[in-house]
């Protein structure tokens, strides 16, 4: 079965209810079985529901910036991930996108849990 990664691109001010979406996505794919999932900050960026281009400067302390939830696993896993989380999605206020790609691993070696 091949691998995939599904990428959702937000901003990190989303919110699920009470959650920031980011949080609501990585501990809803751990409690699922998800193989993996990272979160990248963006330092600059926009979207087509934007009305400005968003940047990092280091002297704010609050900032809206992007954000990309990567998550791999099986296709028909991520498939599957998607479907459940793609109401909460659509009922956000804010834009995102959501994509999916195959992937080829080359190496997945777990380390020692601590």
């Amino acid at each position: 079965m091949p691998d995939s990664v599904l990428k959702i691109h937000a901003s990190n001010t989303d919110k699920v209810g009470n959650e920031l979406l980011y949080e609501h996505i990585v501990y809803l794919a751990k409690s699922k079985g998800i193989a993996g999932v990272t979160v990248y900050r963006g330092i600059m960026g926009y979207g087509l529901s934007s009305g400005a281009v968003t940047s990092t400067k280091f002297w704010e302390l609050t900032e809206k910036l992007p954000v990309m939830i990567e998550i791999i696993d099986k296709t028909e896993k991520l498939e599957e991930f998607f479907r459940l989380i793609e109401p909460e999605l659509k009922k956000m206020p804010k834009g995102c996108l959501v994509t999916i790609e195959p992937v080829t691993v080359l190496l997945h070696k777990p380390g020692q849990k601590a």
